[in-house]
């Protein structure tokens, strides 16, 4: 996908820095021999932050590649691409 907007691609390079920090602190708490419970709230956290720079992807790929498409036979190409995000997110899982 083109990020046809700069800010959109700002947005999720910001959350996937901040996720990067996440899982660096999670591996020191590792090292450092914290409590289970500590390392798996922080793990919670980190799956959080995960899913939710998916969705927010999720709804730039809807809006910018699937309703604003402006391309001939769009209705085929359209179809193609509901069909790419279906496949996508049977991986998600």
């Amino acid at each position: 996908m083109l990020f046809k907007n700069e800010k959109t691609k700002q947005d999720l390079l910001t959350r996937m820095r901040r996720i990067e920090g996440q899982t660096r602190g999670v591996q020191s708490m590792i090292e450092d021999d914290r409590e289970c419970s500590e390392v798996l709230q922080q793990l919670t956290a980190l799956r959080s932050a995960i899913q939710s720079a998916s969705l927010f992807l999720l709804k730039q790929y809807a809006t910018s590649c699937i309703i604003n498409i402006e391309e001939k036979n769009n209705e085929q190409k359209r179809e193609e691409l509901l069909e790419n995000l279906i496949i996508l997110l049977g991986k998600a899982s």
